[in-house]
């Protein structure tokens, strides 16, 4: 897909891969609206676009809000024009196990899951009229393989994951183009929040990225995202060797898990010593 003159809005813009993506859609020619929970972030965002000499507006609310959704594409009808591109990039981590309550799910799945769908919900029937636009899934690597320490992020990075693949099929021959983008360590606030992680899961998903490979940089990850929109790819793996992993584990399930109880003792037996 040409992303020159396209309209572009990407949530959990205030930093981070989001962030990242939205300038690097500006500096490719995209009019951006950016949103994001914290406002004074993602009104940072939108000011170092247009310092830029980009075009960017800066809508704060709730991702997973359908009022919020609504007034983020009004927002950039009014500004720019119709949105051609969405990009579901906010996320949280959430609860470790199965200590996580039926309200710590419902908060994951919501931000995780639903804001993907109530966005699709409403764009891809008016992109199906016109036979064109693009939707972005921002998974994880976790959404192909798993997370060890969080339950609750690998379980709706899965299901994030499973919905991009049903869009992609049910309407990518009525021009809805799908990426779904699947990394591994990234450096941003969800792998190292900047007061810590807090609990014993937080500290053991970030152990277990953070040794599973390299962790990229923000702006790293967009450069790959954009080159896949290019290609219209629908899956963007800015470490390449989720693939061979992913392969792994379809080949002998049973020895990728006996795999993955012995990779979490050992992040365990380092963390005791």
């Amino acid at each position: 897909m040409e992303i020159q003159n396209t309209v572009a809005i990407v949530t959990g813009a205030g930093g981070g891969i989001g962030g990242a993506i939205a300038k690097g859609l500006s500096r490719a020619g995209a009019r951006v609206v950016v949103t994001d929970l914290d406002a004074d972030a993602v009104a940072a965002t939108a000011a170092a676009i247009t310092a830029d000499g980009g075009s960017a507006i800066a809508v704060s609310g709730d991702a997973a809000s359908d009022a919020h959704i609504d007034e983020a594409i009004a927002a950039a009808e009014a500004s720019f024009g119709p949105v051609d591109m969405y990009f579901a990039n906010a996320g949280i981590g959430g609860k470790s196990g199965l200590d996580a309550t039926d309200a710590d799910w419902a908060t994951v799945i919501d931000v995780n899951l639903m804001a993907h769908i109530r966005a699709a919900r409403r764009l891809v029937p008016e992109w199906t009229g016109r036979g064109s636009g693009y939707f972005v899934s921002t998974a994880s690597a976790a959404g192909l393989l798993t997370q060890l320490g969080s339950a609750t992020y690998s379980v709706t990075k899965h299901a994030a994951v499973g919905f991009a693949e049903w869009l992609s099929a049910t309407y990518g021959d009525a021009g809805v183009r799908v990426s779904c983008l699947c990394p591994m360590g990234v450096d941003t606030k969800l792998l190292r929040p900047d007061a810590g992680g807090d609990d014993a899961g937080e500290r053991l998903m970030q152990r277990a990225v953070e040794t599973a490979g390299a962790v990229l940089d923000a702006d790293d990850v967009a450069d790959v995202v954009l080159a896949a929109i290019a290609a219209e790819h629908f899956l963007i793996l800015p470490h390449p060797e989720v693939l061979e992993m992913y392969r792994h584990k379809g080949s002998d399930y049973d020895r990728w898990l006996r795999g993955m109880r012995r990779f979490q003792q050992s992040l365990l037996a380092t963390a005791d010593s």
